[in-house]
């Protein structure tokens, strides 16, 4: 049976470190803060955002929540970003993906500061990391990288596969990995034999939102299987990319859904945040 990697538990450790810098800010005249753009009413969207504001707060860092409708231009989201960008006051903005359809999500990831981009997603940021530099990632990819460090987990000279070459989790997953000098296959949906690709995998890492879509005969016996996924069944219940009752009974290490990168994913926004202000601040 797996070890079950708790992200829950090490969020919760992740957010200790983030109050005790924030305490320390603060004590010398700068509370750090964070501002969520929340566009339109996606449920799942105002769940996350509402989690994230709620975190930022409980860490004692000062949140600013933006909610503005649906039906908001690409322009008028870009004019408040460039308002977040010249705010003393602000040290992260985050805008809440996926943002409804007309709006350029490019466009509007391109005017957030590079130096206030809390989810690491500007090109120039983007380009760093890809670049090799030694600079902050991605929130999920990054509290993939955490995981796999607090559980000692070893990287280098490993078989790593990544299912999902999206520019939020599977790209940049793929170049931490590298970066630990990890042997690294990116899979999607042209790989000719997944399966093939994922047994060889000592370290696999599922991002592609298809509910159980990993079996417990793609998984390597022994691998470390961080899944990604949070998908929500017909019945109302959430669960990974991973079969994880099947999994678990294969795997050496398995991330839960929910419980894992999830919990994971806010505290490394909230880390990326605290370390973007130090940097501004010169601390």
């Amino acid at each position: 049976m797996a070890i079950l990697i708790d992200g829950k538990a090490l969020a919760q450790k992740v957010r200790g470190e983030v109050a005790a810098a924030a305490a320390e800010m603060t004590e010398k005249g700068h509370k750090p803060g964070l501002a969520v753009i929340l566009v339109g009413e996606d449920p799942a969207s105002q769940v996350y955002v509402r989690n994230k504001v709620r975190a930022c707060e409980n860490c004692g860092m000062y949140s600013a929540k933006f909610t503005l409708p649906a039906e908001t231009s690409t322009e008028e989201v870009i004019a408040l970003v460039e308002k977040l960008n010249r705010d003393d006051a602000i040290d992260g903005i985050l805008v809440q993906l996926p943002l409804p359809k007309g709006i350029d999500r490019k466009a509007v990831l391109r005017a957030i500061a590079p130096e206030k981009d809390s989810d690491m997603l500007h090109p120039e940021n983007l380009g760093e990391l890809a670049s090799g530099a030694d600079c902050l990632a991605p929130c999920t990819p990054s509290g993939v990288m955490r995981m796999l460090e607090e559980y000692d987990i070893p990287v280098e000279g490993k078989r790593c596969c990544v299912i999902g070459r999206s520019e939020l989790v599977g790209r940049p997953a793929a170049l931490l990995l590298t970066g630990k000098n990890g042997t690294v296959t990116v899979c999607h949906s042209r790989t000719a034999d997944l399966a093939e690709e994922t047994r060889r995998a000592d370290i696999l890492v599922a991002a592609i939102g298809k509910p159980k879509f990993v079996t417990a005969d793609m998984i390597k016996p022994g691998a470390a299987v961080i899944d990604v996924g949070i998908n929500r069944l017909p019945d109302g219940s959430l669960c990974g990319d991973v079969d994880f009752e099947a999994a678990e009974k294969v795997a050496g290490w398995i991330t839960p859904v929910p419980g894992g990168c999830g919990p994971m994913t806010i505290a490394m926004l909230l880390d990326n945040t605290i370390k973007l202000a130090k940097k501004r601040l010169g601390l």
